[in-house]
């Protein structure tokens, strides 16, 4: 069959690579670079150069299998790296590192601090209480109900589960506190998350993520088209029409590895069905600066760690989080590389190295539920819909997601540790 995948993020590259073992691939991406969220910058800084991620870093190989297979498979190499996460609050001056004892207690008042033991204990608390939530049906209460539900003090809230979820969705607070609780726990748990010790070694790619974008491409039999928007497809009883910058064509099916909401946008016919389940899942845009300035991150050097989360002075005022890429990537640089999301006009200018915008989907009730009737879709009509937005928004999500379309499509990569 002639094949088009529209989008070439993970699920897009993903699909393109495994439906082009057995099928004729064409891959539309709008951008002048293929990859989506794995995007890896060359910078020169001091006379050196650097290769510096600024979406997907880190993957492990217990909850990323399907990424892991495909790394192994294209020979892309992979190095221990940190997942160590600080907080910095503004209005408090809180700081603290979760990685060790000595970091955790960086400000040494916080050892007689009522507030903060009181998180320490609450934390605990929750290793031990959370996983209960697994065991009932539907989504369950949004966490932060079920936090005050359950007596969690406002510092474990706000001081450490809010800004861990920010900064792993690119959330703000109020659409964190309405996540479903189950949905969260599941996450976490599922990442071995709930535990203090035994959770799994992170890994980067060694010479920044894009590395295995490049292996794909030199392997793969796939015609790729750049800078060339797709403006609509249209099914019929033979196929569809695809209708880009240059031009229509048919094909026998189509693969939509954009962004649910671009998805519904490119199809003047969509059915009731596919308004209402991709019309379900909402994607946030989120500002993205590379950056070398290193006051985005807590001013305690022992409170320094992969990911900082950022609590504004400001109540109610959405967290940030800035990645510290040199413990992430292993980088070693006279100046720290720094990613900070939507907490831009605090970046001096003169420190600015790139400033990005990407979108990230949000996570609620409605969209929860959209997922479980992912079925009434796909496949259908010639089209499948291939996203991380299926899951968690993840690396392994995407590849998760692609992995199933291409099954559906008659190419089957079973997840048994071999290779392609």
């Amino acid at each position: 069959m002639r094949i088009a995948v529209v989008g070439s993020g993970i699920s897009g590259l993903a699909s393109a690579w495994l439906l082009s073992q057995a099928h004729d691939v064409v891959l539309f991406e709008a951008h002048d670079y293929l990859g989506g969220h794995t995007h890896t910058h060359p910078i020169e800084l001091a006379g050196q150069r650097y290769a510096v991620d600024t979406g997907f870093i880190v993957h492990n190989p217990a909850h990323y299998p399907l990424l892991t297979r495909l790394f192994r498979a294209l020979g892309v190499a992979t190095q221990p790296t940190t997942m160590s996460f600080s907080v910095h609050n503004a209005r408090t001056g809180l700081e603290y590192n979760a990685a060790t004892l000595d970091t955790l207690f960086c400000q040494r008042r916080n050892l007689v601090s009522p507030r903060f033991l009181g998180m320490v204990r609450d934390l605990f608390r929750f290793y031990r209480q959370a996983p209960s939530l697994l065991d009932g049906d539907g989504p369950g209460p949004g966490i932060g109900d079920w936090l005050d539900d359950n007596g969690y003090g406002a510092a474990f809230r706000d001081d450490h589960l809010v800004p861990m979820a920010s900064a792993l969705w690119s959330s703000p607070p109020e659409q964190v506190l309405a996540f479903p609780a189950r949905y969260l726990v599941q996450f976490m748990a599922n990442h071995q998350m709930l535990q203090v010790s035994g959770r799994p070694e992170w890994r980067v790619v060694r010479g920044g993520s894009s590395t295995y974008v490049s292996a794909l491409r030199a392997r793969w039999q796939v015609q790729e088209r750049l800078r060339c928007p797709v403006r609509s497809v249209t099914r019929d009883a033979h196929g569809v029409i695809v209708d880009s910058v240059v031009g229509s064509e048919r094909f026998d099916r189509i693969v939509l590895a954009c962004h649910s909401d671009q998805a519904l946008a490119l199809l003047g016919d969509a059915s009731d069905a596919e308004r209402d389940v991709l019309g379900a899942i909402a994607y946030q845009p989120n500002d993205v600066v590379l950056h070398t300035d290193a006051s985005l991150l807590p001013r305690h050097r022992k409170a320094w760690a992969a990911w900082n989360a950022f609590v504004p002075g400001t109540p109610g005022a959405p967290c940030t989080v800035s990645y510290c890429m040199n413990l992430l990537q292993g980088l070693r640089s006279p100046e720290p590389f720094v990613v900070t999301l939507n907490r831009s006009e605090a970046i001096d200018p003169a420190k600015v190295l790139r400033r990005l915008h990407y979108q990230h989907p949000v996570y609620n009730a409605v969209s929860v539920a959209a997922q479980r009737r992912k079925d009434r879709i796909q496949g259908r009509n010639h089209t499948w819909f291939a996203g991380a937005y299926w899951g968690w928004g993840f690396h392994e999500d995407g590849m998760r997601s692609a992995v199933d379309v291409a099954a559906g499509l008659g190419v089957d990569w079973p997840d048994d540790g071999g290779s392609a």
